[in-house]
């Protein structure tokens, strides 16, 4: 079963990543990317994830929906 790969950026709890974790989800957050505390601009996230054929997971409604 191919299960979705995820990007989280640098806000997404990390205690929901553990939980996908659990389950056999593939998440990859920012700061395991290197991208953390760098003020990335949102669409150089999605750009980021769509590069590595990621799911973007973000608390960021205002900016991503």
């Amino acid at each position: 079963m191919n299960l979705i790969s995820f990007y989280t950026d640098e806000n997404f709890p990390f205690p929901v990543v553990e939980f996908l974790r659990a389950f056999g989800y593939d998440v990859l957050t920012a700061k395991e990317a290197g991208n953390a505390n760098q003020k990335i601009p949102d669409e150089n996230v999605l750009a980021y994830a769509i590069s590595k054929e990621r799911t973007v997971l973000t608390r960021n409604r205002r900016d991503f929906i």
